[in-house]
């Protein structure tokens, strides 16, 4: 049996990269004290750094209001010390590298640290829930809490269910999510990739392919993607679509394009070349498309004012 909500206090957000920051800076602005380790001390200084920065970006936006910021920084602590992180939690979400052997040995470890009610909960964005729950000798408290990059600003949390994740640490899980002003949606079965990046990289695999064709390069891709099936999609999402355009419709088209759309299981060559040749994308300055250092900055920015205007604009709508 898991810990009800009422009963969570704690949270204990393990891994402070992309991600744990601004997962820790939601919870604790919501009134959970929170405690963010992160065994790298540069990476934990950038993290505290990060955790201001995302207070600054929410209460501007009007997502937070001023007691919610100050009720962050009084609940937000950071360690390097995992073991001190996990001490008296009743939920610990990890988020450390997206390697399997890494998330079970800290599952195992972290089983024998905790109170034998509190959830174990995984931010990993594609290995399935029951893999990882090998690890640990109750299964039941385990459960998938992905986060969307980035954390503070996509609102949706996809809660995965492993094969034996029991309904009350679902039922805790889901209702905290609420709490902390996000939307969770129920991953019913534990699928690599599960909904968010199964269908993600599906788009991004037919791009790909596209590109590779020569159909089209890769700002005009980009560009019909934004203003068409994006620009539709952040209002009509894709089986409502399919009601509006109507399914006889769908079932016309489908029924000649699903056989001429790639299916492809291996690794574009349009990203294999360029992982070869060191070109990764922002973080080198070039991938698909050339990034000047100075430009970045304001890229990013530019980018995060677009979504937190979007967010807005969706929820006064919902």
């Amino acid at each position: 049996m898991a810990v009800k909500i009422d009963q969570v206090k704690t949270v204990a957000v393990i891994g402070g990269g992309t991600m744990g920051p601004g997962m820790a800076a939601v919870t604790a602005s919501h009134g959970y004290e929170t405690r963010l380790a992160e065994i790298k001390a540069e990476v934990l200084e950038k993290a505290k750094g990060t955790t201001e920065v995302v207070f600054k970006v929410l209460s501007g936006a009007g997502f937070l209001t001023d007691d919610q910021v100050n009720a962050g920084r009084s609940n937000l602590s950071f360690t390097q010390d995992s073991q001190e992180a996990l001490r008296g939690s009743q939920l610990v979400v990890e988020t450390i590298p997206e390697k399997i052997e890494l998330k079970q040995q800290f599952f195992r470890e972290a089983e024998g640290q905790l109170d034998y009610e509190a959830i174990l909960a995984s931010n990993t964005s594609g290995i399935p829930i029951s893999k990882i729950a090998q690890a640990c000798r109750n299964p039941a408290r385990v459960i998938g809490m992905h986060w969307s990059n980035p954390p503070h600003i996509i609102p949706v949390i996809e809660i995965i269910r492993g094969e034996q994740t029991d309904d009350a640490t679902f039922q805790t899980v889901w209702e905290l999510t609420e709490r902390i002003g996000m939307i969770p949606s129920l991953v019913r079965r534990d699928v690599p990739g599960f909904v968010e990046n199964r269908v993600l990289y599906a788009i991004m695999r037919e791009a790909l392919h596209l590109v590779e064709a020569g159909v089209a390069d890769p700002q005009d891709i980009d560009r019909i993607v934004q203003w068409g099936i994006g620009y539709k999609l952040a209002v009509i999402p894709p089986l409502q679509l399919l009601d509006v355009a109507g399914l006889d419709i769908y079932h016309s088209v489908a029924s000649y394009l699903n056989a001429d759309l790639s299916t492809d299981s291996g690794v574009s060559s349009a990203i294999t070349e360029r992982v070869e040749r060191g070109e990764l994308g922002i973080k080198t300055g070039r991938g698909l498309f050339e990034y000047q250092a100075d430009q970045i900055p304001a890229l990013a920015q530019r980018r995060m004012r677009l979504l937190l205007a979007a967010r807005r604009a969706l929820m006064e709508t919902a």
